[in-house]
């Protein structure tokens, strides 16, 4: 990346807390309210699954929601099954589904150098198979939501990374 002109000299000017990547390292600053975004995007939506599929204690699964629902990333919706008292489930919002771009982005440079090109998941435009990428652009381009991409087990992928 160029700056421009005015911008040039690093040392006339700083953005401090004005930055926005560090806002959103503010906002996803744990390992658990990452994996428990991911989960929103796996389709998970009830707290019990978070703890079960996060791996995290029920306390730090708590507090993730609670920080996501203050970012307004989820949002609870009351559910209730027969015989039991009403639960809130939690679904992205407009602002978490934003975040699928960065989501993705993270997990294919992940697929890419930490994985030896063998992940143990695909992600694929539902309607075609085709692969779905994260490329930086300056051209329009018609974006995915999550709905239209379907999770699938990668068949090069090897456990442990072995042969």
């Amino acid at each position: 990346m160029n700056f421009e002109e005015r911008l040039r000299d690093r040392d006339a000017w700083s953005i401090g807390d004005g930055c926005s990547a560090a806002r959103v390292l503010d906002l996803l600053s744990t390992r658990t309210v990452f994996l428990v975004v991911r989960e929103c995007f796996y389709g998970t939506t009830r707290f019990e699954d978070f703890v079960d599929r996060v791996g995290a204690s029920a306390p730090a699964v708590s507090r993730a929601l609670k920080q996501l629902k203050a970012a307004r990333i989820v949002a609870p919706v009351l559910y209730q099954e027969a015989g039991s008292r009403a639960r809130d489930e939690y679904r992205l919002t407009e602002a978490g589904e934003d975040l699928l771009p960065v989501f993705l982005a993270l997990m294919q440079w992940g697929d890419e150098h930490l994985q030896d090109g063998r992940p143990p998941l695909a992600f694929t435009e539902a309607g075609t198979g085709r692969r779905v990428r994260v490329r930086v652009t300056a051209d329009p381009a018609p974006e995915a939501v999550s709905g239209d991409i379907e999770i699938r087990v990668n068949p090069a992928w090897r456990r442990g990374g072995s042969d």
